[in-house]
């Protein structure tokens, strides 16, 4: 097992930390920024001041409460900056496409066939160019960003080697940066997960959380104190490809259905979730993550995996006060994955770099 860049980070300006929180609270106000970052009051004075005059954040003048003799306190909430921010999720059959507001909420979405290891690289950045653009015709607000997430693993040139795709080494991002004149982050896919984790936490500091995904692809990633460590696992074995080559079945819930009156079918399938099992207990035991999220159709779409993973990850771990302290939870399914790493990419920038972003947008 190998490591790859990812572009997820915590918040680490002023800026971000603050309007992290901001985002993740209906009203607040400065002072309770200080207690929960960490920052001084100046510090958070002028991050906010910052936000404001970047449309990020407004003071709710009409909601101040009085201190007697002091500044009245007035609160601050996340303001609607009238900005689209565009995620793209690559699968092998389809691609999803979302519009996401600043606050993460779903604008519009839609999903675009796209065979991709049968389609020229050129011919796939146009299926999305296109969609994009009808997905944005008739909306007023800019477009501020595009995310992109894929399987395989990722440079921090946005160039993608993604084999169930037919990626080797190519260069998503700066054909969609080129199309668009927007900034464009390409990440994998299961960085995604734990981004959008990071995402939705209300804290600037919280446990490590490690994802495993196993579908078309398999990888899994970690979060930690500067942002995501991808982790390339090679056991395409274990992917839809490779239960397909061994038994015989292209679609697992095929196969599944199939295994209801074929006992060695059961088994097989059996097999493969008691090695994915193992496998995270070895990503578990080498990373000591608070929380394994697990996602993909190795999980959803065999409703007695779920139980026998579980079983096998937590006996695996050799420390009893570990098995019973980590947090394993599913993503019950693909259309939540997808969307989940949608909007942690495409609002992955902003979240980072605010006043960037307000820049490069002026």
């Amino acid at each position: 097992m190998s490591s790859t860049w990812s572009a997820y980070a915590r918040p680490h300006t002023p800026a971000a930390k603050c309007l992290h929180l901001v985002r993740l609270n209906s009203v607040t106000s400065r002072s309770e920024l200080v207690s929960a970052t960490g920052l001084s009051q100046p510090t958070v004075t002028r991050a906010v001041s910052s936000l404001v005059e970047s449309g990020f954040v407004v003071e709710r003048a009409d909601l101040a409460q009085s201190q007697g003799r002091g500044r009245p306190i007035i609160p601050i909430e996340l303001a609607d900056t009238g900005a689209i921010y565009a995620g793209i999720a690559v699968a092998t059959a389809s691609t999803y496409i979302a519009l996401f507001d600043i606050k993460g909420r779903t604008i519009r979405e839609t999903d675009v066939p796209t065979d991709v290891a049968n389609l020229a690289q050129g011919d796939f950045i146009q299926h999305i160019m296109a969609a994009l653009n009808r997905m944005l015709s008739d909306l007023k607000q800019p477009l501020a960003t595009v995310g992109v997430t894929t399987s395989g693993s990722v440079t921090p040139d946005g160039v993608v080697t993604a084999p169930n795709l037919g990626w080797f080494g190519e260069d998503i991002g700066a054909q969609l940066q080129e199309q668009f004149s927007v900034p464009v982050t390409v990440t994998a896919a299961v960085a995604g997960i734990v981004g959008s984790e990071i995402q939705s936490t209300g804290s600037i500091s919280t446990p490590p959380t490690m994802a495993l995904y196993v579908d078309d692809s398999i990888g899994a990633a970690v979060s930690h104190e500067t942002g995501v460590l991808p982790i390339a696992i090679d056991r395409e074995d274990l992917t839809t490809q490779g239960m397909a080559t061994k038994t015989g079945i292209a679609k697992l819930s095929d196969a599944v259905v199939a295994a209801h009156t074929n006992t060695s079918l059961r088994a097989a399938l059996d097999q493969r979730i008691v090695q994915l099992g193992e496998l995270a207990a070895d990503l578990v035991n080498a990373h000591s993550p608070a929380t394994l999220v697990v996602a993909g159709s190795a999980f959803t779409d065999d409703p007695k995996a779920p139980a026998i993973f579980a079983r096998v990850a937590r006996s695996n771990l050799p420390d009893p006060a570990e098995r019973r302290a980590v947090n394993l939870r599913m993503i019950p399914t693909h259309r939540e994955v997808v969307r989940d790493i949608a909007r942690a990419v495409a609002l992955d920038l902003v979240l980072r770099e605010p006043l960037r972003v307000s820049r490069e947008n002026v």
